[in-house]
């Protein structure tokens, strides 16, 4: 664990002795060798005989590895909702979520093309205003008449053709906003009143937000988010000690002043007795069904037995458990490897543009893929019944259309940075 988190922060161990190397050749050499440009890997050359123009604009791998995901996403969004239409809770076509599922890709695509366009050092001076936008939006979606309410949760504010949900957005806001404020405070990362408190302020205010509509699990992937920036900006190791085990405590002490949360967690221990699996474990145990019938290559495409109304919300929390009953261990694993490529590539590309003295776009970097790699890992273990039943969508493949804009476009920003790192590393300007 020590290595693992010496490999994490070490950019930031090497970044003030970088601003003594001011040369254009020493920050190629030391970005290259960050992208995996050695010997080996180049067949033998050196890293002084590959020239930078011959990096492409893009990085095509990380490009294809979203697409992939999204498209396997909206195959199983079909495939799960489609027996939604025999439901008289919907009402709809066979085809009403997939079209409302390509709707809500086309309008992410497009507010991921103009976040793509957006220079990272405009993105890092409108952090507090996007912030302060984000955080509007959780007062708003709070009052009478504006706010949606869906299963006693109200967190969504209807726009005609999309419902927006403030606390997806905040996710994009956050990360901005931490990457911005750990920058602002490079310079009192030790110390708790000037470093920290400022934003525990700050959290403290969006969980009372979040907590009112009722939204934990954003809560949770929040404060992920921000703790981890903070730690990867250089936060004093004993004071992240201790602020973690103050929120870890407040965590529990708000699920056990909450009954329906405390029967949530007891249900989760033991999902198989008759109370649980017909009460507040229903869900885990059928999507524990869908994964026991999956096997290896699963039943077949289409083939889902769980879909069939046993499984509720099968097509946007539980989408993970519909594609290992019909794709099996395979599918399943295959979906894990591409996000650990993902969230492990955004680490890299954080770390080449901190080694390019670029310290607030690495630590976005980063902060994307600690929130894609937080999401996916609660998600699939709450499918997987490895943690307690919360209600978060799988990134890029469960329905949704606020949970795919704000992925998007913060994969967007996080393809700016390496644009702009690229174009660095070319010798030109950002």
């Amino acid at each position: 664990m020590s290595g693992l988190l010496q490999w994490l922060r070490a950019p930031f161990g090497g970044q003030r002795s970088a601003r003594r190397e001011r040369g254009g050749d020493t920050a190629f050499a030391f970005a290259g060798s960050l992208i995996g440009l050695s010997s080996a890997g180049l067949g033998g050359r050196s890293i002084a005989s590959v020239r930078p123009t011959s990096l492409p604009a893009v990085d095509g791998p990380l490009v294809g590895g979203v697409l992939t995901l999204l498209l396997l996403g909206t195959v199983m969004v079909y495939s799960a909702s489609i027996s939604l239409a025999d439901s008289p809770r919907y009402n709809v076509t066979p085809t009403h979520f997939l079209m409302r599922h390509l709707l809500s890709l086309g309008i992410a695509f497009c507010a991921a093309a103009i976040a793509f366009q957006i220079p990272i050092g405009v993105w890092q001076r409108l952090a507090p205003f996007v912030f302060v936008a984000a955080l509007a939006l959780l007062v708003v979606v709070l009052i009478p008449g504006v706010g949606k309410g869906v299963n006693g949760a109200k967190r969504w504010i209807p726009l005609g053709i999309l419902n927006l949900q403030p606390s997806e957005l905040m996710k994009v806001a956050c990360v901005l906003y931490a990457a911005n404020f750990t920058v602002r405070k490079q310079d009192y990362m030790n110390h708790f009143a000037k470093g920290f408190l400022p934003m525990a302020f700050v959290m403290g205010a969006l969980g009372v937000l979040l907590l009112l509509q009722p939204d934990l699990g954003a809560f949770g992937v929040i404060v992920a988010i921000s703790m981890g920036i903070l730690f990867l900006g250089g936060v004093n190791g004993r004071l992240f000690t201790g602020i973690s085990a103050a929120l870890a405590s407040v965590f529990v002490l708000v699920i056990w002043l909450s009954p329906w949360r405390r029967e949530r967690i007891f249900a989760y221990l033991d999902p198989w007795s008759e109370g649980n699996a017909l009460g507040k474990a229903y869900q885990l145990s059928h999507s524990l069904i869908a994964f026991g019938r999956g096997e290896w290559f699963g039943v077949g495409l289409g083939g889902s037995v769980e879909k069939l109304h046993y499984l509720p919300e099968a097509h946007t929390d539980f989408i993970l458990a519909v594609l290992g009953e019909e794709l099996g261990l395979v599918g399943v694993a295959t979906v894990v490897a591409l996000f650990y490529w993902l969230v492990k590539r955004a680490f890299e590309i954080g770390r080449q543009a901190i080694a390019l003295e670029r310290t607030f776009a690495g630590l976005v970097a980063q902060g994307v893929g600690l929130w894609i790699g937080v999401q996916t890992f609660i998600n699939v273990g709450v499918a997987t019944g490895l943690l307690p039943t919360k209600g978060l969508t799988l990134p890029l493949m469960s329905y949704g259309g606020s949970a795919l804009l704000s992925t998007l476009v913060a994969l967007a920003i996080l393809l700016r940075v390496d644009r702009e790192n690229r174009m660095l590393m070319r010798g030109g300007r950002t």
